[in-house]
């Protein structure tokens, strides 16, 4: 089973899209050299921010929802 759980994930973050982003961002900066904020087992650097994101050690700020003009 994947741990932790894409479930326990969505608790943190409101949508799968914002998830796999932030994700990715931090799994960035941790192959560039940024220090992990929990222990994990795994060396994957997404794994990795998947376990920080479920521990709330990472906060993900949302860019404001734009309004498109109808033509």
């Amino acid at each position: 089973m994947i741990y932790p759980s894409i479930d326990q994930l969505l608790q943190q973050v409101k949508s799968k899209y914002a998830l796999a982003i932030a994700a990715a961002k931090r799994g960035r900066q941790l192959r560039n050299g940024a220090k992990p904020m929990v222990e994990c087992s795994s060396r994957k650097e997404v794994t990795v921010a998947f376990h920080e994101i479920n521990e709330g050690k990472i906060e993900i700020e949302l860019p404001p929802c734009s309004s498109r003009a109808s033509k």
